[in-house]
């Protein structure tokens, strides 16, 4: 029953690819959970996003990089399951304009009026512009999906995943540091209970201690949220620049194929 399913999503998805070429061209496909028999002579590969989240509880779905008719590059999600076209703005952020995001919305809205097309925003909180930059900064996803040089394109990706692991490593570093400090701060913390329980303090003491206690506990707070947020970022970048060499070993292949 479930591969049945999955057939049938497989088959809404060629179709949805093979109507979407008529209002854009379709550079290159991700997968997730699905495999097309029928699909355009285009990189095709694994969603790396939700390939990496191991509850499964995301739709099988497919998305594709495309170029509009004005040259603005966007990324389209489409989930059969659910009916649901997503614009994902984050991952072409630089290389679309929001006027011609909202003019690439409305063709979709008219090309698939049966699905319901949604713009996904930026989140703040999983430093999503911040990759968007981190990336940019080396290579333009423009290159990387339609460039000619592509010795000049791969080095800037290796540079790509050489930055996202000392982004990983510097994560580490914040992590191992509020550790590190954690122990003697605990230590102080425990001390000044047993100085409450026991009334030897001085009470003058004690509340100096409880706002250095406080003011502790909020700074490792803050530590330990910005170490989980430079490694959420760090792995991020890390899976665009993989995504980015499979893109072009896929173009690679199938220039090859062609030649």
């Amino acid at each position: 029953m479930v591969t049945s399913e999955i057939q049938h999503d497989a088959k809404d998805c060629s179709q949805f690819f093979a109507r979407l070429q008529g209002i854009a061209d379709v550079l290159a496909i991700k997968l997730y959970r699905l495999r097309l028999d029928e699909a355009p002579l285009v990189p095709i590969l694994p969603c790396l996003d939700h390939e990496a989240m191991l509850h499964e509880g995301i739709a099988p779905h497919a998305a594709a990089y495309v170029r509009d008719r004005e040259g603005h590059l966007h990324e389209v999600v489409y989930i059969p399951h659910d009916h649901r076209i997503n614009l994902d703005i984050v991952s072409t952020l630089h290389e679309s304009t929001p006027e011609s995001r909202d003019r690439f919305r409305a063709t979709l809205d008219t090309r698939f009026p049966d699905e319901t097309v949604v713009a996904n925003g930026i989140s703040w909180l999983k430093g999503e512009r911040r990759v968007a930059n981190a990336c940019q900064a080396q290579v333009s996803l423009r290159d990387v999906l339609t460039g000619s040089d592509l010795e000049r394109t791969e080095a800037a990706v290796t540079r790509l995943q050489i930055i996202s692991g000392l982004m990983e490593k510097e994560s580490r570093v914040a992590s191992w540091g509020a550790r590190t400090i954690m122990t003697p701060f605990l230590a102080l913390a425990f001390m000044l209970v047993l100085w409450s329980i026991g009334g030897t303090a001085h009470p003058g003491w004690l509340l100096t201690g409880r706002y250095l206690v406080t003011i502790g506990g909020l700074f490792f707070l803050y530590s330990g949220l910005k170490a989980v947020h430079l490694t959420e970022i760090a792995s991020r970048v890390w899976k665009r620049s993989q995504e980015y060499g499979l893109i072009l070993s896929e173009r690679r292949r199938i220039a090859k194929r062609q030649g």
